[in-house]
């Protein structure tokens, strides 16, 4: 390692999905130069699959699922939650400890799961009072009340207030502001930073040859999409012929009964279905329409790829996506169903509309703007420059 390189350790809140790992990826890819070294610690199963740029590099932790909002369990090893949390713990330490970063981005929450990154925020401030210790938000994390009671139960503020420098939102204050939404003491909405909406890199394709055009249907890791799923393919079945063709991406998690059946059904519909793919931005960039969740990560996919999106977001264990789908609704980026209202007839209906009439949605699309990468570049130039105050 060169003894002048930056370091910059980022931690992966990652538990059952891929939404934590793509946005940690999608930050790593952008901020890695010469001279940058970057090492994301991840419990994600799955960190392997991606490719990784020179520079950056990963460490793995134990795998988490998540059960409830407070109950975690180990993904594959047949341990006590607590000894898993207590290797993790011990892992995301002695990294920090090894690789002295320059500046630590913590995912999504101040102290981690279980609260698995305190020891290591305590001894970086009494050890690298140098180094800059970011905490990098979603737009949306949950309901203005829920989130408020959480954060105060766990006495974020405080952390933030005596363990972070600053706080990056990956999106738009007149869209959604948790600095109001979740009443940010003055101090700490002084240390918070909108960075915007993170693009994703945009794929050349070649302009498909063919006279269908092409729905994608995707739900992210898969655990928790089978609804989405079950109800586009009823729609299908439901409706002889339809002038359109389908590839649908299960997700790495979804069970494998239920993969099996969805599989069968799929092939008999004639409907292309996948587990997984390297790739998403590919296979979405040559799609005229994209059926999904409401996700973070699948919707800054969406904006970057100008793509018209029908959500149908999930309801719990958070309002999360909910309340996402509503905000782009609201300003033209998409069509959404509340989950509990999606039925076979209103899937046909949505999809039937967007694929006849894109205009009015690429045209709001064209003309909304992504910063989020270029003003974490201007932050990690500023932190470089001044990397001993």
């Amino acid at each position: 390692m060169e003894s002048n390189s930056y370091n910059i350790l980022m931690y992966s809140h990652d538990t059952y999905g891929l939404g934590h790992i793509r946005r940690t990826m999608a930050i790593a890819r952008n901020l890695v130069r010469p001279g940058v070294n970057i090492l994301i610690v991840t419990g994600s199963p799955i960190a392997g699959r991606y490719t990784m740029p020179a520079g950056v590099d990963f460490v793995r932790m134990p795998g988490m699922i998540k059960k409830t909002n407070t109950v975690y369990v180990p993904h594959s090893i047949k341990v006590d939650p607590k000894i898993a949390i207590s290797i993790r713990k011990n892992i995301i330490s002695s990294t920090a400890k090894a690789f002295k970063p320059d500046l630590f981005i913590v995912d999504k929450v101040p102290t981690g799961l279980k609260n698995e990154v305190l020891p290591t925020l305590k001894w970086l401030k009494k050890n690298l009072p140098c180094t800059r210790v970011v905490l990098g938000l979603r737009d949306i994390l949950d309901d203005a009340e829920s989130t408020r009671a959480d954060w105060k139960k766990k006495k974020f503020p405080e952390i933030l207030r005596d363990l972070y420098s600053e706080i990056w939102v990956y999106g738009e204050k007149d869209l959604y502001n948790p600095i109001t939404e979740y009443a940010f003491p003055e101090d700490i909405a002084k240390k918070t930073i909108f960075t915007g909406y993170i693009p994703r890199k945009v794929p050349k394709t070649r302009k498909p040859r063919r006279k269908q055009k092409q729905v994608l249907v995707t739900i992210g890791g898969g655990g928790d999409g089978y609804t989405v799923l079950d109800n586009y393919l009823k729609m299908l079945e439901s409706n002889g012929t339809v002038n359109f063709k389908t590839l649908m991406i299960t997700g790495p998690f979804l069970a494998h009964d239920r993969l099996d059946e969805l599989a069968d059904r799929a092939r008999a519909l004639k409907v292309q279905i996948k587990p997984f793919v390297k790739n998403l931005e590919k296979r979405m960039a040559t799609a005229d329409l994209v059926v999904t969740m409401g996700g973070y990560n699948t919707l800054c996919e969406i904006l970057s790829l100008k793509k018209p999106a029908l959500v149908i977001p999930r309801d719990t264990p958070r309002l999360e996506q909910l309340l996402r789908a509503k905000v782009f609704e609201g300003r033209g980026l998409c069509d959404y169903i509340k989950w509990g209202d999606v039925t076979p007839d209103i899937l046909r209906q949505k999809v039937n509309t967007l694929l006849d009439d894109p205009a009015p949605c690429i045209k709001q699309l064209q003309d909304f703007r992504m910063t989020g990468l270029e003003v974490m570049c201007k932050r990690l130039t500023h932190f470089r420059e001044n990397c001993r105050d």
